[in-house]
Protein backbone atom coordinates (compact mmCIF):
# COMPACT_ATOMS: atom_id res chain seq x y z
CA UNK A 1 0.00 0.00 0.00
CA UNK A 2 1.07 3.62 -0.36
CA UNK A 3 3.06 4.96 2.57
CA UNK A 4 1.49 8.40 2.09
CA UNK A 5 -1.60 7.56 4.13
CA UNK A 6 0.46 6.06 6.95
CA UNK A 7 2.49 9.27 6.96
CA UNK A 8 -0.73 11.29 7.23
CA UNK A 9 -1.83 9.18 10.19
CA UNK A 10 1.55 9.56 11.88
CA UNK A 11 1.47 13.35 11.58
CA UNK A 12 -2.17 13.79 12.55
CA UNK A 13 -1.67 14.33 16.33
CA UNK A 14 -1.10 18.03 17.00
CA UNK A 15 -1.96 19.08 13.45
CA UNK A 16 -5.15 20.95 14.34
CA UNK A 17 -4.49 24.63 13.64
CA UNK A 18 -7.96 26.17 13.81
CA UNK A 19 -9.50 28.61 16.30
CA UNK A 20 -9.14 27.89 20.01
CA UNK A 21 -11.38 30.63 21.43
CA UNK A 22 -14.53 29.48 23.26
CA UNK A 23 -17.88 30.60 21.88
CA UNK A 24 -20.84 31.72 24.06
CA UNK A 25 -22.68 28.91 25.87
CA UNK A 26 -24.96 26.92 25.80
CA UNK A 27 -23.90 24.73 22.90
CA UNK A 28 -25.56 22.40 20.45
CA UNK A 29 -24.11 20.59 17.47
CA UNK A 30 -25.49 18.93 14.37
CA UNK A 31 -23.32 17.18 11.81
CA UNK A 32 -23.98 16.15 8.22
CA UNK A 33 -21.72 14.73 5.53
CA UNK A 34 -18.16 14.40 6.75
CA UNK A 35 -19.11 16.24 9.94
CA UNK A 36 -21.50 13.52 11.13
CA UNK A 37 -19.07 11.37 13.13
CA UNK A 38 -17.38 14.30 14.84
CA UNK A 39 -20.74 15.63 16.03
CA UNK A 40 -21.52 12.24 17.55
CA UNK A 41 -18.12 11.87 19.22
CA UNK A 42 -18.21 15.42 20.62
CA UNK A 43 -21.66 14.96 22.12
CA UNK A 44 -19.96 13.60 25.27
CA UNK A 45 -18.41 17.02 25.96
CA UNK A 46 -19.99 18.63 29.05
CA UNK A 47 -22.25 21.53 28.10
CA UNK A 48 -23.11 20.24 24.62
CA UNK A 49 -26.83 19.95 25.22
CA UNK A 50 -28.09 18.30 22.05
CA UNK A 51 -28.70 18.93 18.36
CA UNK A 52 -30.32 22.37 18.54
CA UNK A 53 -30.34 25.38 20.82
CA UNK A 54 -32.33 28.62 20.86
CA UNK A 55 -29.59 30.53 22.71
CA UNK A 56 -25.83 30.43 22.83
CA UNK A 57 -24.02 28.82 19.91
CA UNK A 58 -25.27 26.34 17.34
CA UNK A 59 -22.46 24.45 15.55
CA UNK A 60 -23.16 23.02 12.11
CA UNK A 61 -20.50 20.58 10.85
CA UNK A 62 -20.66 19.75 7.17
CA UNK A 63 -18.98 19.12 3.84
CA UNK A 64 -19.93 20.38 0.37
CA UNK A 65 -21.84 17.22 -0.49
CA UNK A 66 -24.27 17.98 2.37
CA UNK A 67 -24.50 21.73 1.87
CA UNK A 68 -28.29 21.88 1.43
CA UNK A 69 -28.97 20.14 4.75
CA UNK A 70 -26.30 22.22 6.50
CA UNK A 71 -27.81 25.44 5.17
CA UNK A 72 -31.26 24.43 6.39
CA UNK A 73 -30.02 23.58 9.90
CA UNK A 74 -28.13 26.88 10.11
CA UNK A 75 -31.14 28.89 9.01
CA UNK A 76 -33.40 27.15 11.54
CA UNK A 77 -30.95 27.88 14.37
CA UNK A 78 -30.63 31.53 13.36
CA UNK A 79 -34.40 31.96 13.27
CA UNK A 80 -34.62 30.35 16.72
CA UNK A 81 -32.18 32.95 18.08
CA UNK A 82 -28.84 31.08 18.32
CA UNK A 83 -25.52 32.29 16.94
CA UNK A 84 -24.42 29.86 14.23
CA UNK A 85 -20.85 28.69 13.67
CA UNK A 86 -20.37 26.75 10.44
CA UNK A 87 -17.42 24.35 10.47
CA UNK A 88 -16.96 22.78 7.07
CA UNK A 89 -14.53 21.31 4.57
CA UNK A 90 -15.70 23.69 1.86
CA UNK A 91 -18.49 25.87 0.55
CA UNK A 92 -19.46 29.43 -0.33
CA UNK A 93 -17.32 31.96 1.56
CA UNK A 94 -20.27 33.54 3.36
CA UNK A 95 -21.28 30.09 4.67
CA UNK A 96 -17.86 29.18 6.11
CA UNK A 97 -16.77 30.22 9.60
CA UNK A 98 -14.08 27.58 10.17
CA UNK A 99 -12.48 25.67 7.29
CA UNK A 100 -11.01 22.23 8.02
CA UNK A 101 -9.38 19.60 5.78
CA UNK A 102 -11.72 17.07 4.22
CA UNK A 103 -11.27 13.37 3.69
CA UNK A 104 -11.17 10.29 5.86
CA UNK A 105 -9.36 12.08 8.70
CA UNK A 106 -11.66 15.12 8.80
CA UNK A 107 -13.28 13.78 11.98
CA UNK A 108 -10.19 14.75 14.00
CA UNK A 109 -10.23 18.37 12.83
CA UNK A 110 -13.98 18.74 13.26
CA UNK A 111 -13.87 17.25 16.76
CA UNK A 112 -10.94 19.35 17.97
CA UNK A 113 -12.56 22.51 16.59
CA UNK A 114 -15.65 21.69 18.65
CA UNK A 115 -13.68 20.88 21.79
CA UNK A 116 -11.92 24.24 21.76
CA UNK A 117 -15.01 26.21 20.73
CA UNK A 118 -17.04 24.74 23.62
CA UNK A 119 -14.40 25.67 26.20
CA UNK A 120 -12.84 22.22 26.58
CA UNK A 121 -9.24 23.02 25.75
CA UNK A 122 -8.00 20.57 28.40
CA UNK A 123 -9.98 17.74 26.80
CA UNK A 124 -8.57 18.67 23.39
CA UNK A 125 -5.02 18.66 24.74
CA UNK A 126 -5.61 15.36 26.53
CA UNK A 127 -6.81 13.91 23.24
CA UNK A 128 -3.61 15.09 21.57
CA UNK A 129 -1.56 13.33 24.27
CA UNK A 130 -3.40 10.05 23.71
CA UNK A 131 -3.13 10.34 19.93
CA UNK A 132 0.58 11.09 20.09
CA UNK A 133 1.14 7.97 22.21
CA UNK A 134 -0.83 5.88 19.72
CA UNK A 135 1.17 7.29 16.81
CA UNK A 136 4.31 6.00 18.50
CA UNK A 137 2.89 2.58 19.34
CA UNK A 138 0.98 2.03 16.08
CA UNK A 139 3.22 3.66 13.47
CA UNK A 140 5.06 1.71 10.77
CA UNK A 141 8.26 1.69 12.86
CA UNK A 142 6.60 0.28 15.99
CA UNK A 143 7.88 -3.25 15.35
CA UNK A 144 6.23 -6.55 16.24
CA UNK A 145 4.36 -5.17 19.26
CA UNK A 146 2.15 -2.95 17.09
CA UNK A 147 -1.41 -3.40 18.50
CA UNK A 148 -3.11 -1.92 15.42
CA UNK A 149 -1.34 -4.27 13.02
CA UNK A 150 -2.09 -7.23 15.30
CA UNK A 151 -5.82 -6.43 15.37
CA UNK A 152 -5.84 -5.91 11.60
CA UNK A 153 -4.55 -9.45 11.16
CA UNK A 154 -7.42 -10.73 13.32
CA UNK A 155 -9.92 -8.86 11.12
CA UNK A 156 -8.52 -10.11 7.82
CA UNK A 157 -11.17 -11.96 5.83
CA UNK A 158 -13.91 -11.22 8.37
CA UNK A 159 -16.88 -8.86 8.72
CA UNK A 160 -16.83 -7.99 12.43
CA UNK A 161 -19.77 -7.16 14.65
CA UNK A 162 -19.19 -3.80 16.36
CA UNK A 163 -20.63 -3.12 19.82
CA UNK A 164 -20.24 -0.42 22.48
CA UNK A 165 -21.96 0.75 25.66
CA UNK A 166 -24.67 3.46 25.37
CA UNK A 167 -22.30 6.22 26.56
CA UNK A 168 -20.01 5.41 23.62
CA UNK A 169 -22.65 4.63 21.02
CA UNK A 170 -20.86 6.70 18.36
CA UNK A 171 -17.98 4.22 18.23
CA UNK A 172 -19.63 1.32 16.30
CA UNK A 173 -20.62 3.66 13.47
CA UNK A 174 -17.22 5.35 13.59
CA UNK A 175 -15.43 2.03 13.22
CA UNK A 176 -17.82 0.92 10.49
CA UNK A 177 -16.88 4.04 8.52
CA UNK A 178 -13.15 3.54 9.16
CA UNK A 179 -13.15 -0.14 8.20
CA UNK A 180 -15.11 0.55 5.02
CA UNK A 181 -13.49 3.79 3.88
CA UNK A 182 -9.89 2.90 4.73
CA UNK A 183 -9.84 -0.86 5.27
CA UNK A 184 -12.20 -1.72 2.39
CA UNK A 185 -14.01 -4.10 4.76
CA UNK A 186 -17.59 -4.42 5.97
CA UNK A 187 -18.26 -3.95 9.68
CA UNK A 188 -21.71 -4.54 11.19
CA UNK A 189 -22.69 -2.19 14.04
CA UNK A 190 -25.03 -3.58 16.67
CA UNK A 191 -26.94 -0.52 17.84
CA UNK A 192 -29.25 -0.08 20.80
CA UNK A 193 -29.82 -2.93 23.25
CA UNK A 194 -27.40 -5.68 22.15
CA UNK A 195 -29.01 -8.57 24.03
CA UNK A 196 -31.99 -9.25 21.71
CA UNK A 197 -29.59 -9.25 18.76
CA UNK A 198 -26.79 -11.44 20.11
CA UNK A 199 -29.15 -13.97 21.72
CA UNK A 200 -31.30 -14.51 18.62
CA UNK A 201 -29.24 -13.67 15.55
CA UNK A 202 -27.59 -17.09 15.20
CA UNK A 203 -30.41 -19.39 16.35
CA UNK A 204 -31.85 -20.26 12.94
CA UNK A 205 -28.49 -20.65 11.19
CA UNK A 206 -25.74 -21.51 13.63
CA UNK A 207 -23.21 -21.66 10.81
CA UNK A 208 -23.39 -17.88 10.49
CA UNK A 209 -21.35 -17.72 13.68
CA UNK A 210 -18.52 -19.73 12.11
CA UNK A 211 -15.54 -17.47 11.55
CA UNK A 212 -17.45 -14.52 12.97
CA UNK A 213 -15.64 -11.94 15.10
CA UNK A 214 -17.07 -9.28 17.42
CA UNK A 215 -15.28 -6.16 18.65
CA UNK A 216 -16.40 -4.63 21.94
CA UNK A 217 -15.34 -0.99 21.79
CA UNK A 218 -14.54 1.04 24.92
CA UNK A 219 -15.66 0.25 28.46
CA UNK A 220 -17.98 -2.67 29.18
CA UNK A 221 -21.22 -1.90 30.99
CA UNK A 222 -23.24 -4.75 32.57
CA UNK A 223 -25.34 -5.37 29.45
CA UNK A 224 -22.28 -5.46 27.21
CA UNK A 225 -20.52 -7.83 29.60
CA UNK A 226 -23.49 -10.23 29.38
CA UNK A 227 -23.55 -9.81 25.60
CA UNK A 228 -19.90 -10.83 25.57
CA UNK A 229 -20.68 -14.07 27.40
CA UNK A 230 -23.50 -14.84 24.96
CA UNK A 231 -21.36 -14.12 21.91
CA UNK A 232 -18.54 -16.31 23.16
CA UNK A 233 -20.94 -19.26 22.93
CA UNK A 234 -22.15 -18.40 19.42
CA UNK A 235 -19.25 -17.03 17.36
CA UNK A 236 -15.57 -17.80 16.92
CA UNK A 237 -13.96 -14.85 18.64
CA UNK A 238 -14.77 -11.82 20.79
CA UNK A 239 -12.14 -9.10 21.24
CA UNK A 240 -12.39 -6.25 23.72
CA UNK A 241 -10.82 -3.04 22.40
CA UNK A 242 -10.51 -0.72 25.43
CA UNK A 243 -9.95 3.02 25.39
CA UNK A 244 -6.26 3.70 24.76
CA UNK A 245 -4.25 4.93 27.74
CA UNK A 246 -5.75 6.24 30.94
CA UNK A 247 -7.82 9.39 30.87
CA UNK A 248 -10.74 10.86 32.77
CA UNK A 249 -11.90 12.65 29.61
CA UNK A 250 -14.61 10.68 27.81
CA UNK A 251 -14.09 12.85 24.75
CA UNK A 252 -10.35 12.23 24.62
CA UNK A 253 -10.84 8.50 25.05
CA UNK A 254 -13.37 8.25 22.24
CA UNK A 255 -11.31 10.34 19.82
CA UNK A 256 -8.28 8.19 20.64
CA UNK A 257 -10.22 4.99 19.97
CA UNK A 258 -11.35 6.49 16.65
CA UNK A 259 -7.69 7.18 15.82
CA UNK A 260 -6.71 3.65 16.79
CA UNK A 261 -9.44 2.37 14.47
CA UNK A 262 -7.92 4.41 11.64
CA UNK A 263 -4.58 2.65 12.16
CA UNK A 264 -6.28 -0.75 12.24
CA UNK A 265 -8.15 0.02 9.01
CA UNK A 266 -4.99 1.25 7.28
CA UNK A 267 -3.12 -1.95 8.12
CA UNK A 268 -6.11 -4.03 7.06
CA UNK A 269 -5.99 -2.39 3.64
CA UNK A 270 -2.27 -3.17 3.56
CA UNK A 271 -3.06 -6.80 4.34
CA UNK A 272 -5.38 -6.91 1.31
CA UNK A 273 -2.80 -5.20 -0.89
CA UNK A 274 -4.97 -2.12 -1.29
CA UNK A 275 -4.52 1.57 -0.57
CA UNK A 276 -6.20 3.06 2.48
CA UNK A 277 -7.16 6.19 0.56
CA UNK A 278 -10.63 6.89 -0.80
CA UNK A 279 -11.81 4.97 -3.84
CA UNK A 280 -12.32 7.25 -6.87
CA UNK A 281 -16.07 6.66 -7.03
CA UNK A 282 -16.50 8.26 -3.59
CA UNK A 283 -14.90 11.48 -4.76
CA UNK A 284 -17.05 11.53 -7.88
CA UNK A 285 -20.23 10.88 -5.89
CA UNK A 286 -19.39 13.66 -3.44
CA UNK A 287 -18.67 16.02 -6.34
CA UNK A 288 -22.08 15.28 -7.85
CA UNK A 289 -23.83 16.04 -4.54
CA UNK A 290 -21.75 19.20 -4.05
CA UNK A 291 -22.76 20.61 -7.43
CA UNK A 292 -20.75 23.02 -9.50
CA UNK A 293 -18.41 25.28 -7.54
CA UNK A 294 -18.32 28.99 -8.17
CA UNK A 295 -15.53 31.49 -7.65
CA UNK A 296 -16.75 32.29 -4.12
CA UNK A 297 -16.30 28.72 -2.86
CA UNK A 298 -13.62 27.64 -0.42
CA UNK A 299 -12.22 24.13 -0.18
CA UNK A 300 -9.51 22.82 2.12
CA UNK A 301 -7.32 20.11 0.64
CA UNK A 302 -8.39 16.61 1.59
CA UNK A 303 -6.44 14.93 4.39
CA UNK A 304 -3.99 17.82 4.62
CA UNK A 305 -2.61 17.50 8.13
CA UNK A 306 -1.39 21.09 8.48
CA UNK A 307 -4.16 23.22 6.96
CA UNK A 308 -3.38 26.83 6.22
CA UNK A 309 -5.51 29.51 7.83
CA UNK A 310 -6.80 32.08 5.40
CA UNK A 311 -9.10 35.05 5.16
CA UNK A 312 -12.52 34.05 3.96
CA UNK A 313 -12.33 36.49 1.04
CA UNK A 314 -9.41 34.52 -0.44
CA UNK A 315 -10.23 31.70 -2.85
CA UNK A 316 -8.83 28.24 -2.25
CA UNK A 317 -7.86 26.02 -5.17
CA UNK A 318 -9.24 22.51 -4.92
CA UNK A 319 -7.00 20.55 -7.26
CA UNK A 320 -8.43 17.19 -6.19
CA UNK A 321 -11.98 18.47 -6.47
CA UNK A 322 -11.26 19.77 -9.97
CA UNK A 323 -9.76 16.41 -10.89
CA UNK A 324 -12.83 14.63 -9.57
CA UNK A 325 -15.06 16.94 -11.61
CA UNK A 326 -13.02 16.19 -14.73
CA UNK A 327 -13.26 12.44 -14.06
CA UNK A 328 -17.00 12.75 -13.62
CA UNK A 329 -17.39 14.63 -16.88
CA UNK A 330 -15.25 12.03 -18.66
CA UNK A 331 -17.47 9.27 -17.26
CA UNK A 332 -20.56 11.09 -18.44
CA UNK A 333 -19.07 11.45 -21.92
Amino acid sequence: MSTDFLALLSRLPGSYSGPQRPEPAPYAVVGVGEGTLAAQLASVLPGVTGNFTRTGTQFVLSSPDSQDAARTYAELAEVAGAAVRRVTTGGAAHEVDVLVPGGALATYHFAQALAYATGHAEDAQEAERLLADLATRCGPDAGEDNPARTLAWSLWGRAPLLLAAPDADALPQAWQQLLARMGKTLGVPVLGDPLPVVTGAFEAQHEHGDGRLALLLGDLDPALAVAREVLESRIDEVIHVPFPGESESAYAGQLALWYFGAWVAAYLAERYGLTAGDVPVLGRAQAVLAGEEGEDHLRAERDEVSPRRTALEEDWDAEEGDANDRDLRDDED
